[in-house]
């Protein structure tokens, strides 16, 4: 009698698709740049000044977790386990060791999803008053140039118009 044909099996299966969803993780951080808004920002006023980047230097931007991608990857990774071994005691000891491994990355890929580049702005305001400002510069701002200061939910520096 012929064997039905798999192409695989249905435990590798759940556990490539847990995987996949701890890497797809990553993939899910925002992006902040100092174009970026959101909703609660439209229509709302904001103080703008005027001055000249002094200096510019970059600065790495630290990952914060909020444990999202911690219990994700744990979650996705005891599911996956728990299909290695074919007795109870196998599927337990593989769902506490995918567990603690989707645990690990999941970590990781929030902390990868979270952290980035940007530049720290030294800028002379017109009255005198020298500030800091911490923003991506995917406008290429240049020191000495004249910018505008926009202080509403956060301080951004942007293109003088004209």
């Amino acid at each position: 009698m012929p064997v039905p044909f798999r192409l695989l099996p249905a435990r590798p299966l759940v556990a490539a698709a847990c995987l996949a969803a701890v890497l797809a993780l990553g993939a899910c951080g925002p992006r902040n740049t100092n174009t970026t808004y959101t909703p609660a920002d439209i229509g709302r006023s904001a103080q703008v000044s005027y001055g000249v980047i002094v200096s510019m230097r970059p600065v790495t931007i630290q990952g914060q977790g909020a444990g999202v991608g911690t219990l994700g990857g744990a979650a996705a990774g005891g599911v996956a386990g728990s299909f290695i071994g074919g007795d109870p005691r196998a599927n337990i000891l593989g769902a506490i060791g995918g567990a603690i491994i989707g645990g690990l990355a999941g970590t990781m890929a929030e902390r990868s999803a979270t952290t980035g580049e940007a530049m720290e702005f030294i800028i002379r305001e017109d009255d005198g008053q020298t500030i800091s400002v911490v923003q991506t510069n995917e406008e290429r701002f240049q020191a000495g140039e004249r910018v505008v200061l926009t202080r509403g939910a956060r301080t951004r520096i942007g293109r003088v118009a004209g």
